[in-house]
């Protein structure tokens, strides 16, 4: 092809034979959505097309919007070109999308995770000529633990600071990161409570997931009713008025920038604990090999670095500038109440 399929322009990923964008940061009249984080599906678009799980979650955040929803694997044309929604494995309803034109297959990432978190459907590797892929942890030194040793490791942070007469605090993402912790904690040990956004967006997801019971933390809610039970609250709770009934109280953070010394310390968090929705650097290596790409385009993280050491084996790598934040406390743009 004289032209590449998918085009990086300055509103946005763009398809030219369909006059469509993937995931656009600025207005556009039709866009391709892979999953409802902020940072990938905005508002203003005309119309929105994704994956019907993501269709609560960006009606949630996004408001009285045109969308529609298709199902994994359907296939859709537009002006030539076929569509479809792949399983990215992020968080709910998070998508890859595959673009194919006169024999020529392009994949669109999204983010994504190799990990079944249990919640999310599966990641799957889809087969394709170039691959656009996020690098948010694109660096050797980022390796995960399974899941259940870190959530194990949460819940008995949480019981001991329980039996210490203390609450724990844990921040999470609202959309996502939240819900992956809510499934994974043991209600055994005693209340969960809630930040109103965190609630929020729990019961637009409800319907889809099997969740334990929490409690939204109102104007209402005493000290003396949190101590020794869990509050979950996004990143911009931390050091805000919100949480001074929380005293006395130990915050943790969960997110895959834990990993790197330092990190809990520039935070100001009692704990850190290593559990991200992205893959690790083993993880995108084992994606990309999986997909046949010859063709990879890195985008946001650490994109020059996996971009070097691609090229270094074999692969035809480039970076492309997006305005995708991946895992970053503002990533989270809820407001605090």
């Amino acid at each position: 092809m004289e032209k590449p399929l998918l085009e990086f322009t300055d509103r946005g990923i763009y398809c030219p034979p369909a006059d469509v964008y993937l995931d656009p940061w600025k207005p556009v009249d039709r866009a391709l959505i892979s999953h409802g984080h902020a940072d990938h599906s905005r508002p203003g678009h005309g119309r929105y097309i994704t994956h019907h799980r993501n269709v609560p979650i960006i009606r949630h955040r996004l408001g009285d919007i045109r969308v529609s929803g298709r199902e994994w694997g359907e296939s859709f044309t537009v002006n030539g070109v076929r569509f479809s929604f792949h399983p990215a494995g992020h968080i709910i309803g998070s998508s890859q999308i595959r673009a194919e034109y006169r024999g020529e297959v392009w994949v669109f990432s999204g983010d994504y995770k190799t990990e079944d978190d249990g919640l999310a459907t599966p990641y799957e590797p889809v087969r394709c000529h170039s691959f656009i892929t996020e690098c948010t942890f694109g660096l050797p030194a980022f390796k995960w633990r399974p899941q259940a040793e870190v959530l194990g490791d949460i819940n008995a942070w949480w019981a001991r600071n329980r039996e210490g007469g203390k609450t724990s605090v844990l921040l999470a993402y609202s959309l996502g990161k939240a819900q992956r912790l809510l499934a994974g904690l043991d209600p055994d040990i005693g209340r969960i409570y809630t930040h109103g956004a965190i609630e929020n967006m729990t019961e637009v997801l409800r319907p889809l997931a099997g969740f334990p019971e929490t409690t939204r933390v109102t104007g209402e809610t005493t000290r003396e009713e949190l101590r020794g039970n869990l509050v979950l609250a996004p990143p911009s709770a931390h050091g805000s008025t919100w949480m001074r009934r929380m005293v006395p109280y130990e915050v943790a953070a969960a997110s895959g920038w834990m990993a790197f010394r330092g990190a809990r310390r520039r935070r100001a968090v009692d704990r850190g604990f290593v559990l991200s929705d992205h893959c690790d650097w083993q993880g995108l290596l084992d994606s990309i090999r999986a997909t046949g790409a010859e063709r990879v385009i890195c985008t946001h993280g650490y994109a020059h670095i996996f971009s070097r050491f691609l090229a270094e084996n074999g692969y035809d790598a480039r970076t492309e500038e997006t305005q995708y934040e991946g895992e970053t406390p503002e990533n989270d743009t809820q407001v605090v109440t």
